[in-house]
């Protein structure tokens, strides 16, 4: 199927071809009839990706303070290469769609296939949304109109914030799409309105809708004029639909307000506010979020948990329908608002014409025929598929963001024959599999599976899935690369270590787990310098993890497993290897949040023995600066200390001297880190090639994910767990 996509490194906007959505529990597929582009939030994506690195840069100053705190503790190459694939990243456009049902998922009631829906869906021939996302559209209500829905919900609940009662008079600030649709509202509910903008024709079609409207870009001064409208009493409450970088809309609003009046943001601008304005009339201000009740929350928006409506009367979804009764009792009308019709194959001709042009929405129409079940895309027809012959032939299941910057491009340059690259919608996929030379791209993963001319697999998804995937793997006969971790509890690496057995005796198949530090060059210095020792080994293991919100889905225990076996089993391989012996006990201590009354399972010290006597201490805190270097190796051995700071920098002090090893000394065209990302990819690929045995033994990589399995257990217990060898 075709879909809009944007890159936001060029500001490019393209109608791609895609596999065609997957249906879910509690989803809904929809055939696209019509869909609306609106000027604002539409145009303002088009423009940031058209601007420069240094505008962009400007438009997003918290973005910037990210990157120079990156730049610290990964180095300029690493930060850029990470920049430069977020921004290469396909953005889908649009969240205004008007369709027929096709498909209903399962756990969703009150849609049939057939019935004519509004949803946020993007622009794509084929959509699927979660049912609280939909509604079903009133027959005399056109498509056309009926695509204005969601547009009009986000008006609708600035003005629910604002709660006008009859009569009132209320300012719109902001006579754009929302700004249009908002007067039409507040005037459905019995208000006295005043439009302001900047822009003749908008004023001039608001006052069509039966309002008053000034063109302060002609030199009214909206305070005077609001002055006048109210009758000197000031106004009841104004509502920010406007889009400028300045203050002055704020303090308008605030001058104009009679005592404790409300102004409600809708917009985006400027918000210096001035104290004294807001403290003499005790105004109220609040921003609007989005469509209501609902918008951004997992448990409404994904799982399909409605909020009661005795609690919460007007839930996004219910926004829609009270936006659609007044569309059906004429009360809101569109026709006006609509610049221009395109077909969906010149949409990025819409796009264009979006900057420096007078347009207010372009509604984009779709063909009546589409292929529904093109869940697989051929992205170079040309390519001779006898090239599979070369080993590996790879099929990878996810593409985000590591994916793209660290395997693809690595994959790329080492002759390998890249089949098929797979994602849960197949958009993220497009571009990287477009870019580096895949055969197929597809949401399918059988495609993968079932699949006899691919021989490995690298599995870059979630970790939820990791366990599942490898599995099916196994008994797809797949050569495996899965990033860490291998799997999220003790059962699921019990059911993989069985199967992984009975498969390496009769194929020899390779099971490898993204431990990419041991591979880092300087670690492998470190090894070298301990490697024929004969005494055991201490090991102080620090990590300035930063903080991550316990809404994050790496903190999800279902999800992500947690920031431990999510992401410390890294940490624990390295001291397993360095060590060069099995992990025999973990004892681990959270720390105790005194206020909250609960420990910090992203903030622990974790101690392991080792079968040769040998000691680490893992300190994985999350509760430092990101300013300061996120990992620091400290192993000390028969009188010497060794001191890696960010895979960068090694110290071996001794006795009478201190060796310095820099990561520029070996490879002097790096400019940052190394941690092995490279090094562990084509010592994986070269093991297929030549017959050897996976660079990582899964007896190590057993021994790590049981440790830290363990380490959380010990957390919560606060017992020292035993190993099983």
């Amino acid at each position: 199927m075709k879909q809009v996509l944007q890159n936001l490194k060029t500001g490019e906007s393209l109608v791609s071809e895609v596999p065609s959505p997957k249906l879910k529990t509690g989803q809904i597929k929809i055939k696209t009839n019509v869909s609306l582009i609106s000027a604002g939030t539409e145009g303002m994506l088009v423009g940031f990706g058209k601007s420069n690195y240094i505008d962009k840069a400007r438009q997003q100053p918290e973005k910037v303070s990210q990157v120079l705190n990156k730049i610290k503790t990964d180095g300029l190459k690493a930060t850029v290469d990470t920049v430069m694939t977020r921004l290469d990243e396909p953005q889908p456009l649009g969240y205004s769609n008007v369709g027929v049902v096709v498909e209903v998922g399962d756990g969703v009631s009150g849609f049939d296939v057939g019935d004519r829906v509004v949803s946020n869906g993007r622009h794509a021939e084929i959509v699927v949304v979660g049912h609280h996302l939909c509604a079903k559209i009133p027959d005399n209500v056109s498509d056309e109109t009926a695509s204005f829905t969601v547009l009009s919900s986000i008006a609708l609940q600035g003005v629910r914030l604002a709660n006008p009662s009859l009569g009132e008079s209320v300012v719109v600030y902001g006579l754009g799409l929302i700004g249009l649709l908002t007067v039409q509202i507040l005037k459905a509910n019995g208000c006295r309105v005043l439009g302001i903008d900047v822009n003749e024709e908008r004023v001039d079609l608001a006052r069509s809708f039966g309002i008053e409207a000034i063109n302060v870009g002609s030199g009214e001064d909206p305070v005077s004029s609001a002055e006048v409208f109210s009758n000197g009493l000031g106004v009841d409450a104004v509502i920010i639909t406007a889009s400028a970088k300045d203050d002055s809309i704020i303090s308008s609003a605030a001058n104009m307000s009679r005592k404790r009046g409300r102004i409600i943001l809708v917009g985006v601008v400027g918000l210096k506010i001035n104290r004294s304005d807001f403290y003499e009339k005790e105004l109220s201000f609040q921003v609007s979020c989005s469509y209501g009740p609902g918008r951004y929350d997992p448990f409404y928006e994904d799982e399909g948990n409605d909020y009661p409506i005795a609690f919460v009367r007007w839930t996004e979804q219910r926004n829609f329908y009270a936006v659609l009764a007044l569309m059906s009792s004429n009360q809101l009308r569109t026709s006006k608002m609509v610049s221009l019709r395109m077909p969906l194959n010149k949409a990025p001709e819409a796009y264009d014409r979006l900057l420096g042009s007078n347009i207010i929405t372009i509604v984009l129409t779709y063909p009546d025929q589409v292929e529904f079940d093109s869940q697989t895309i051929n992205l170079h027809p040309a390519q001779d598929i006898q090239t599979q012959s070369i080993n590996p032939s790879i099929g990878i299941i996810g593409a985000g963001n590591f994916t793209k910057a660290r395997l693809l491009p690595v994959l790329k340059k080492s002759q390998v024959f890249l089949h098929t690259i797979a994602s849960a919608q197949g958009v993220t996929s497009s571009s990287g599999g477009s870019k580096y030379g895949f055969k197929y791209n597809t949401n399918d993963l059988d495609a993968v599976w079932d699949r006899d001319d691919i021989n490995t697999v690298f599995i870059t998804t979630r970790h939820n899935l990791h366990a599942s995937f490898v599995i099916k793997a196994l008994k797809s006969d797949k050569n495996i690369f899965v990033e860490k971790p291998l799997c999220l509890n003790q059962s699921e690496l019990n059911v993989i270590r069985e199967l992984y057995i009975e498969k390496r005796k009769c194929s020899g198949l390779r099971l490898m787990v993204g431990f990419n530090r041991r591979f880092a060059p300087l670690v492998g210095k470190m090894k070298s310098k301990v490697k024929s020792r004969v005494k055991p080994l201490s090991i102080i293991y620090t990590v300035n993890a930063g903080y991550i919100p316990i809404d994050h889905w790496t903190q999800n225990m279902d999800i992500g497993g947690g920031r431990i076996i999510g992401e410390a089993c890294h940490f624990i391989d390295l001291m397993r290897y360095l060590v060069g012996c099995p992990i025999v006990a973990v004892s681990a201590s959270p720390m105790h949040d005194s206020i909250n009354l609960q420990s910090q399972s992203d903030t622990m010290t974790i101690n392991l023995e080792f079968g040769d006597g040998s000691h680490g201490s893992l300190h994985y805190f999350s509760n430092g600066s990101k300013a300061f270097p996120k990992e620091r190796v400290e192993v000390f051995s028969e009188g010497r200390v060794l001191q890696l700071d960010n895979f960068s920098k090694l110290n071996i002090s001794g006795d009478k001297s201190i060796q310095r090893f820099n990561l520029f000394d070996h490879l002097p065209k790096f400019s940052g880190q190394n941690k092995g990302h490279e090094l562990g990819f084509n010592a994986f690929l070269d093991s297929i090639r030549d017959g050897s045995c996976c660079p990582i033994s899964f007896d190590e990589i057993d021994n790590t994910m049981q440790a830290t399995f363990a380490a959380v257990e010990s957390a919560k217990t606060g017992k020292k767990e035993i190993i099983q060898q």
